[in-house]
């Protein structure tokens, strides 16, 4: 698939390129097998945000260089900061509270996202799948939170989205034993959407960003923020979300008249202060304000 890289944009520890509708972010320290330093994620989370402001990428594809996706957070780097006479909790919290806005923003996309996934994808990279909708991987790649055996605890998603894709005890399992797992077990359960050859990974891809852009894009975004916003609701208000989503669509395909609505006369009688918007204010300004 040709790309044009959009170099422009400064980026040192990742390539953001884009060919039409799709984007595509490869992260780029491969001699650190891809860890997120601090600087790569600033990054990173520059690129979402680009992705974000765009109205014509509709798919971002998120992948690592050098045969790994990512190794999770530059903990040399961390273990160095614990030393450092600058040390302070507070900027610990910070930057946790920067990787989970980055997270959030990646998953509230759009945009259809997909992690293509070849190597190791454990800690920080594990999180960056799963803020994603599609994850596809290799046979070889390995997965897993690790962080328990260096003193920490995970702090964008693999505690907190984990535990709503595969449940609460599973959830316990991969966190407290911090084992690496094969591909898979992700797809088994659920973690992960396809396990592909080793040599297919790119090719799986690239049909599955084409099955996506024949889609109605306008329904893939309703979809998927339904979704997302209904898996955290109660059924009730979940239904609330489907039944809204419903009279948007039917809108969007040309039945948009509601025989006792204003049909927009309701604005523009405001913006020129004519009779409709004097009777209504009239009659409500002052209605009961006395209590």
């Amino acid at each position: 698939m040709p790309t044009t890289t959009r170099t422009e944009n400064g980026f040192r520890f990742l390539r953001f390129e884009e060919d039409g509708p799709v984007a595509r972010i490869t992260l780029d320290r491969p001699e650190a097998r891809n860890a997120l330093s601090m600087a790569l994620s600033d990054e990173l989370f520059e690129a979402i945000t680009l992705v974000q402001r765009s109205t014509t990428i509709k798919v971002l594809v998120l992948t690592g260089a050098g045969g790994t996706f990512c190794a999770g957070d530059d903990l040399v780097e961390f273990a160095g900061l614990l030393d450092s006479e600058s040390a302070d909790l507070n900027q610990a919290i910070r930057r946790v509270r920067v990787y989970q806005a980055m997270a959030n923003t990646l998953e509230e996309l759009d945009k259809v996202t997909i992690a293509a996934v070849d190597g190791y994808a454990v800690g920080g990279g594990l999180e960056i799948t799963m803020a994603c909708d599609f994850v596809v991987a290799t046979e070889r790649a390995r997965w897993g939170m690790p962080e328990v055996d260096v003193g920490i605890t995970p702090g964008w998603g693999g505690t907190t989205r984990m535990s709503r894709l595969i449940g609460r005890r599973l959830t316990k399992e991969v966190n407290l034993l911090g084992a690496l797992h094969p591909a898979s077990r992700a797809w088994e359960l659920g973690l992960w959407n396809r396990v592909v050859a080793d040599d297919r990974l790119e090719a799986e891809v690239a049909e599955l960003v084409e099955v996506l852009l024949s889609k109605n894009q306008q329904m893939v975004r309703q979809l998927k923020f339904i979704i997302n916003r209904g898996v955290e609701a109660d059924l009730h208000t979940a239904q609330g979300f489907e039944v809204l989503s419903v009279g948007v669509t039917t809108a969007v395909n040309g039945v948009w008249r509601v025989p006792d609505a204003d049909q927009g006369d309701g604005l523009r009688d405001f913006a020129a202060k004519g009779a409709l918007w004097q009777r209504r204010r009239g009659l409500a300004r002052d209605f009961w304000a006395d209590s």
